[in-house]
C-alpha cells in the first residue's frame, strides 16, 4: 500500500473549540500522511472539563447509518484504516460492529483500531452500558487497542495495581483475539507512567513482542492526550514495529505536553485558564514528523 492510498475513517467527538478527540487527531494523522475523514459522534462547544458545555449533536445510530449510506453510493467507501474514540451512545456503539464488517468486506487488509474511551482516574464519564458492549462486541473485532489503565481494567474485571497487574491485562486482552494491544498510561510512581505494548503475529514463527517505556509524570491536567497517542500509535505502527511505534508516539505527546506547560508557564499565572491548557498540537508540527525519541523502550520478543 503506497502512502499516498492510506485513510482513516476516524469516528471520535469533535468539539468546537479546543484539543480532544477528532481535533486531537486528524491534524497529527495528515501530517503522518494520511487522509482522513472525520465522522464526529458528538459535536459539543468544548470539552466537559469547562464550566460550561454545550450539546449541538449526538449521533445515533440512524444518522451513521446515513452517513455511511453516501460513501457507499458514491464508491468512496475504501479505507486502509478506522479508527473509533469517544462514543457516548450505546446503539451508535454497536453500529459500529456492522461498519467494521462492511469495511472490511471492502477491503479485507483494513486495520481497526479501537481506542475504547470509557474514562480515567477511577471515573466513568460515559453510559455504564457502554463497558459490555465494548467488551463482547467491538474490542473483539479490533486488530489494535488502546485503552488507558482504567479501561483495560474496564474491559478484563481485573484490577491495574501493579506491574504484573498490567501484564496481566494485556494478557486477557490478547485472548479476545487482539493481536496489538497498548495501555498508554499506567502509574508506576507518584512522578513516572509506563507505557506497555504487546504485538502478537500467527502463523509460522509466531512471537509475542512487548516494549515498554518508563517516562516522568508531567505535571498539570491535560485533556485529549490519549486521543492524540492513538493517533500517533496508528501511524507509526503502520510504518515500523512496535517498539519504534511505541517510542515515537510517547516522544511526541510528551513533547506537546512540555509545550503545553511551557506556553501556560509564559502567561505567569499559575496553572492557567482551561483554555490556557489546551494541548499545544498546531505548534508542534515538528515534534509530530520527527519526534525525538528521548526515552526509549526495553523489548522482549518470545
Amino acid at each position: 500500500m503506497s502512502q499516498s492510498n492510506l485513510r482513516v475513517l476516524s469516528i471520535q467527538s469533535h468539539v468546537v473549540s479546543g484539543y480532544v478527540g477528532n481535533k486531537s487527531a486528524t491534524f497529527p494523522l495528515q501530517l503522518l500522511g494520511f487522509e482522513v475523514d472525520p465522522l464526529n459522534s458528538v459535536s459539543f462547544s468544548n470539552h466537559s472539563g469547562y464550566k460550561v458545555i454545550r450539546k449541538g449533536q449526538i449521533l445515533k445510530e440512524s444518522d451513521l447509518d446515513e452517513i455511511i449510506s453516501g460513501l457507499k453510493a458514491n464508491g468512496l467507501d475504501f479505507y486502509t484504516h478506522v479508527l473509533t474514540g469517544y462514543i457516548f451512545s450505546s446503539s451508535f456503539l454497536t453500529r459500529i460492529a456492522d461498519l467494521i464488517g462492511h469495511l472490511r468486506k471492502v477491503n479485507p487488509n483494513l486495520v481497526y483500531v479501537c481506542d475504547p474511551v470509557m474514562g480515567d482516574n477511577g471515573r466513568m464519564y460515559v453510559p455504564e452500558e457502554l463497558k459490555d458492549i465494548y467488551r463482547t462486541l467491538i474490542v473483539p473485532l479490533a486488530d489494535i487497542v488502546t485503552p488507558n489503565s482504567f479501561e483495560a481494567q474496564l474491559l478484563t474485571g481485573h484490577p491495574v495495581e501493579t506491574k504484573q497487574d498490567l501484564y496481566s491485562v494485556v494478557g486477557k486482552l490478547h485472548e479476545l483475539g487482539i493481536k496489538t494491544v497498548v495501555v498508554s498510561s499506567t502509574e508506576d510512581a507518584a512522578d513516572k507512567l509506563i507505557i506497555y505494548g504487546s504485538s502478537k503475529t500467527d502463523g509460522a514463527g509466531a512471537r509475542t513482542t512487548t516494549a515498554e517505556i518508563n517516562i516522568p509524570k508531567i505535571s498539570g491536567h491535560f485533556t485529549g492526550t490519549g486521543d492524540l497517542f492513538a493517533a500517533l500509535f496508528l501511524a507509526w505502527f503502520h510504518r515500523s514495529d512496535l517498539p519504534t511505534a511505541l517510542e515515537k508516539a510517547t516522544s511526541t505527546v510528551q513533547a506537546v505536553l512540555k509545550r503545553t506547560n511551557e506556553y501556560v508557564e509564559s502567561l505567569g499565572g499559575g496553572e492557567g485558564s482551561k483554555h490556557d491548557r489546551e494541548l499545544k498540537i498546531i505548534q508542534s508540527k515538528a515534534d509530530i514528523e520527527n519526534p525525538e525519541v528521548v526515552h526509549k523502550a526495553a523489548v522482549k520478543i518470545v
